[in-house]
C-alpha cells in the first residue's frame, strides 16, 4: 500500500479520535501509576486506549496485525501491522503536563506508510502517509532549511538516560547544536515537521516511539533514520536521528559515528 489509500487514513484518524476522548477524560485526574519492568511508567489509561485501539482495528481489519506498547505483538508478521503507542509521555500524562501523545503507524512488509501524532489534551494532530503531503491540523507543513549543526535547534533523549554506551556519541551533536531541549516526547517531531525546529536524535527506545513519525516527517521534506543512517522498520533498533534538513541529517550522522 503505497500511497496510502484515504479511506484507510480516515480510519487512523477515527483511532485518534477515540483514543483522544479516552485521554481527555482520563487526563488530570486521580489514576494509579504501576512501574513496568524497566521502571518506566504505566497507568490505566495507557491500557484502557491501547485496548480500544486493538478492538477497533480488530473490527475493521480482523487480517492485520498489532504490535503496541502495552500489549505486544498480535501477528506482527501480517502483510499490514498497526504499531501503537497509546500515550508517548506518560511521565507527561501523570503529572499533568499536556504534551503526552498518542503515536499510530500502519506498516506494509514492515515499511510504515502511514502515521499520526495525536495531541489529544492541546487540540494538535499531525497526519503523514506515503505520497501525501504532511498535514497539521488539515493544513499542509513544510520542514525549514538548516544545513548547519551550529545553527539548528536540536530536541534529544533526557542527559538522565542511564545508557552510557549511547552518551558519548549523542554529546558530540549536543555540544555542536545552537540549542537543546529534553523530554518533549513525540512533540518534538511534529515541530520539526512545522519548520520551527530542526534535529531530534533518541536511543533506548522503542519501534512504537518512532514509526508512526517516519511518514509525518516525509511527508513535510524531512529524514529520519537510524544512527547508521538505515530506514526505519518494524526490524528497527532503539536509536533514531531526525532532520528537517537532509544536510544536518549527514552532519548528525557523521557526529554519532565519530567521522567529524
Amino acid at each position: 500500500m503505497s500511497p496510502a489509500p484515504d479511506a484507510m487514513l480516515t480510519f487512523a484518524t477515527s483511532l485518534a479520535e477515540a483514543s483522544g476522548a479516552i485521554l481527555r477524560r482520563r487526563f488530570r485526574q486521580n489514576i494509579a501509576v504501576e512501574l513496568k519492568g524497566d521502571s518506566s511508567p504505566v497507568t490505566e489509561a495507557d491500557r484502557e486506549t491501547e485496548g480500544e485501539l486493538r478492538r477497533l482495528i480488530g473490527a475493521a481489519f480482523p487480517d492485520h496485525g498489532v504490535i503496541g506498547e502495552e500489549y505486544g505483538a498480535d501477528r506482527p508478521e501480517a502483510e499490514f501491522v498497526w504499531v501503537l503507542d497509546p500515550i508517548d509521555g506518560t511521565k507527561s500524562f501523570i503529572t499533568g503536563r499536556p504534551l503526552f501523545g498518542t503515536l499510530i503507524a500502519l506498516c506494509n512488509a514492515g515499511k510504515p506508510v502511514l502515521g499520526i501524532i495525536n495531541h489529544p489534551a492541546i487540540g494538535e494532530r499531525w497526519t503523514g502517509a506515503a505520497g501525501q503531503p504532511t498535514r497539521f491540523n488539515g493544513a499542509p507543513v513544510r520542514v525549514r532549511t538548516c544545513a548547519e549543526i551550529g545553527h539548528a535547534a536540536m530536541f534529544g533523549s533526557s542527559p538522565h538516560s542511564k545508557r552510557p554506551e549511547n552518551e558519548a556519541a549523542f554529546d558530540r551533536v549536543r555540544r555542536a547544536a545552537r540549542q537543546v531541549l529534553y523530554s518533549s516526547d513525540c512533540y518534538a517531531y511534529g515541530l520539526i515537521a512545522c519548520g520551527f525546529a530542526d534535529l531530534c536524535i533518541e536511543f533506548g527506545i522503542g519501534i512504537h516511539d518512532f514509526l508512526a513519525v517516519v511518514p509525518v516527517l516525509e511527508g513535510a521534506g524531512g529524514i529520519i533514520t537510524d544512527w547508521n543512517g538505515a530506514p526505519l522498520t518494524t526490524k528497527s533498533g532503539d536509536k533514531v536521528v531526525a532532520a528537517g534538513d537532509a544536510a544536518l541529517h549527514r552532519a548528525a550522522l557523521d557526529l554519532l559515528a565519530g567521522r567529524t
